[in-house]
């Protein structure tokens, strides 16, 4: 009889670990030794490290599992309980449908009497993620009814802070950040800007908390918090994983902190009516129009480039010149950066001629991707012979650990000696351990089968039908979701190469069906086509 062939997944997020102990060894461990017991095969482990079990994003460990899945790789998967595959209930739903459509089951150790192939087995296991739900979602409002409490109280939730530093839960003026604070807020009074602050302060050799160069955007937080005039200011924003910097609570909290204040409530006034007087952030002057904003790279930091608007005066008139510049030199000045121009119309002129290029040439394409397919290929062989490398070795580690055992119970080795060679060993697995988690990732990324010119065509010939018919604004939210970046030649202020990216947001728009006639998104594609979406892993590459 043939063994049945198990993948082993764990999880832990780096709150659990801590406060609970739920380590990603032991949960391997105890996995690996039922599968013994039940002789069943481990064919892989998919292992997420610090990753929170919320939503599927960012999980790329389980993003390699369901494809393996999918290729019938193995034929059955076990966790050490429901919550380490999802605490989100559409999300375990949706893994488990996915593993049974593809004839794989789905095991829970410390759930022995929950399986998926009956009603009664369903039922039983959508009530577990249900409960393991409503248990995060209690914990989190928990956490945020405390922290409301502490703020009201006048304590400080918050990170890290120029300023001070965080005693025994309590903030404490740093004198010499403080006094660095002061005159932030005294250099925005005598009328200097961000920028300019910034670029005094980064050529002085000053950096923020993080280390880091001052910016725009630093110096900005700054001079609007009102931590640093004695304030506790917490909830400004709300919905912060669907809204962003965008949901603005307009009834934040502010109450008197518990702390020392840096500055005088009177300069603070002062600064705070001079910003309300300059309306506050500056206007984004044509950004719709820069559609590769960010895209570009700078040739010199590789930072993302940004607008740059220069007015000339000529004999006819005053003539607006449009540049892409560096954008840590436009944020942080000549301290960090050079400017690093290049023409606006030069850059998006070669980027558009150039896919139009590939597109309409078939032969430029199918070298591009015959050059990617040996590049990947090339990689591909040495991280695997290193990964069998180190899996000899772990298990050479295992046999040495089990001989130990033998000597201290024959009394050839005392405890002591027995202590000090285990952890030796223990010190070398958890090296082998680490180089295999960091090669593991490597190899996904790599896509095994090689990269089909059909599939590459397609995409690029339905972004091609889209990117014609589109708007300008359009076409920019186009162009970006399949640009990944454009590097510059560091002799000429020219473009060196267009990375283009292939993910599974590019696949599912380009080769999925559209919703209504005026979505604005993909093209109905053939059957065969569209059941690439969500097979071929990501991949760049470089025209």
């Amino acid at each position: 009889m043939d063994l049945q062939r198990v993948a082993i997944y764990a999880r832990v997020s780096t709150e659990e670990q801590a406060e609970h102990g739920f380590s990603i060894d032991a949960q391997i461990e105890t996995l690996e030794s039922y599968c013994k017991a039940t002789q069943k095969v481990v064919v892989q482990k998919n292992v997420d490290r610090g990753v929170s079990g919320k939503s599927m994003k960012g999980r790329l460990e389980l993003q390699a599992m369901l494809e393996a899945a999918a290729n019938s790789e193995f034929d059955e998967v076990i966790v050490w309980k429901i919550n380490r595959l999802a605490r989100n209930q559409v999300d375990l739903l949706n893994i488990v449908d996915h593993l049974n459509k593809n004839n794989v089951g789905f095991r829970s150790y410390s759930e022995p009497n929950i399986e998926t192939t009956t009603p009664t087995g369903k039922f039983l296991f959508t009530m577990l993620g249900a409960v393991g739900e409503l248990e995060r979602n209690t914990i989190v409002d928990n956490v945020k009814l405390g922290m409301k409490q502490r703020a009201r109280q006048g304590k400080w939730n918050g990170g890290t802070v120029l300023g001070y530093q965080t005693v025994d839960d309590t903030l404490q003026v740093v004198p010499a950040e403080a006094a660095l604070v002061t005159r932030i807020f005294e250099l925005y009074a005598s009328g200097r800007g961000y920028k300019a602050i910034a670029n005094l302060l980064n050529h002085e050799g000053h950096q923020t908390k993080r280390g880091k160069p001052f910016g725009i955007n630093s110096i900005e937080g700054i001079l609007k918090n009102p931590l640093y005039m004695g304030k506790i200011r917490y909830n400004v924003r709300v919905d912060w994983n669907e809204k962003r910097r965008k949901g603005r609570n307009p009834d934040p909290i502010i109450v008197d902190g518990q702390h020392e204040p840096i500055i005088s409530e009177e300069l603070w006034e002062q600064v705070k009516k001079l910003i309300q007087s300059k309306g506050g952030k500056q206007k984004r002057v044509h950004d719709n129009d820069f559609f590769l904003t960010g895209l570009l790279r700078c040739l010199q930091c590789g930072a993302g480039m940004v607008m740059q608007r220069n007015t000339s005066r000529r004999k006819t008139g005053n003539v607006t010149l449009l540049y892409y510049t560096c954008g840590a030199f436009k944020n942080k000045g000549s301290a960090v950066c050079k400017a690093n121009t290049i023409r606006k119309e030069v850059a998006e002129d070669y980027v558009i001629k150039r896919l139009k290029e590939v597109i309409l040439q078939p032969s430029i394409l199918e070298d591009v991707v015959k050059k990617i397919n040996a590049t990947m290929s090339g990689k591909i062989k040495p991280l695997e012979d290193e990964l069998r490398g180190i899996d000899k070795s772990l298990t050479s580690i295992d046999a040495k650990k089990q001989k130990l055992f033998k000597l201290y119970e024959d009394d050839l080795i005392d405890k002591d000696d027995l202590s000090k060679r285990f952890d030796a060993l223990k010190d070398e697995y958890a090296k082998l351990e680490a180089r295999k988690e960091e090669i593991s990732p490597q190899l996904q990324d790599q896509n095994r089968n090689p990269i089909a010119y059909s599939f590459v065509q397609s995409v690029l010939t339905q972004f091609d039908k889209l990117l014609r018919s589109a708007p300008p604004e359009q076409q920019k939210a186009l162009l970006r979701l399949i640009i990944k970046k454009i590097t510059i030649k560091k002799d000429r202020r020219k473009i060196e190469s267009i990375e283009l990216c292939f993910d599974e947001e590019v696949q599912t728009y380009f080769l999925g069906q559209a919703p209504s006639a005026n979505a604005g998104g993909a093209f109905r594609m053939p059957r065969k086509r569209a059941d690439w979406i969500g097979m071929i892993r990501p991949f760049t590459i470089a025209i």
